[in-house]
This record gives C-alpha cells, structure tokens and sequence, in this order.
C-alpha cells in the first residue's frame, strides 16, 4: 500500500513559483528522478508563508532514495525561496474507511 509524503516548511510560495518558472527543466528533472524511484503524485502547496509538498509513494524508503539523490539541489531551491529550516517529511498511510472520494478510491 502506498503512503503519502508530507513535508512542511517555513517559505515564500511567490518565490518558490518564481523559482520553477525560472528553472522549469530542473523541476522536471526532480520530477523524473522521483519517478524512476517509484513517486506516483506530486503538487507543491502554498500558504502565507509556508511551502507544503503532498507525494505519493510505494513507500517510506522509495523516496528516501530520491531524497538521497537529489535532497542537496532541493535544498538549493528551497533556499531560493526563502527556506531556511531544516524539511522535516512525515509519512502517512491510507486508512481503510468507507468514504473515500477520488483517487482511485
């Protein structure tokens, strides 16, 4: 079953926009890399002064691999926007409940 990746940090979501339309071919590098891990869905979110990626996974250790792999250049982008803490990810599981609505529900 996979798990979702929540990781959330302290940043501008302008800049980290600005960022991605700046280097579009680095971000689809990223992207290709976690597929070739296994990631399965990927979004950045953004709120007043907070970053929060949302992945999908097979697991825990398919995207400490990618993270192993590409984690300093992230830290770079991340730096770009305004981050300065240190990504903390946290792994989450889907429940089995009766009212799941979308993926693939």
């Amino acid at each position: 079953m996979s798990v979702l990746m929540v990781l959330r940090v302290k940043g501008d979501p302008k800049k980290l926009e600005e960022y991605s339309a700046a280097h579009p071919d680095q971000l689809r590098s990223f992207a290709e890399a976690a597929r070739g891990h296994g990631m399965t869905a990927h979004r950045f979110y953004g709120s007043a002064g907070e970053i929060m990626v949302v992945d999908e996974w097979p697991d825990q250790d398919s995207f400490e691999a990618f993270f192993a792999e590409k984690g300093q250049e992230i830290g770079g982008m991340f730096q770009e926007a305004g981050v300065s803490e240190e990504p903390r990810p946290e792994f989450w599981q889907v429940l089995d409940t009766a009212d799941k609505v979308g993926w693939e529900s």
